[in-house]
């Protein structure tokens, strides 16, 4: 409950987002695979981001 108005790290949005795009370029990977490529490289962008983040 006490957690109910924490906010979100930068962390933990990148992550939620990196995700998310991953899971968007697999449906679309049955779909279109070319559409899919470019959600992947999205994902990847976010992922190195991320890393950056953390290693700071």
């Amino acid at each position: 409950m006490f957690g109910l108005f924490k906010k979100k790290t930068e962390e933990e949005k990148l992550q939620a987002e990196y995700e998310k795009l991953q899971k968007e370029a697999f449906e679309l990977s049955k779909i279109n695979r070319s559409k899919s490529d470019a959600k992947a490289a999205e994902a990847e962008a976010v992922m190195t981001k991320l890393e950056a983040l953390r290693k700071k």
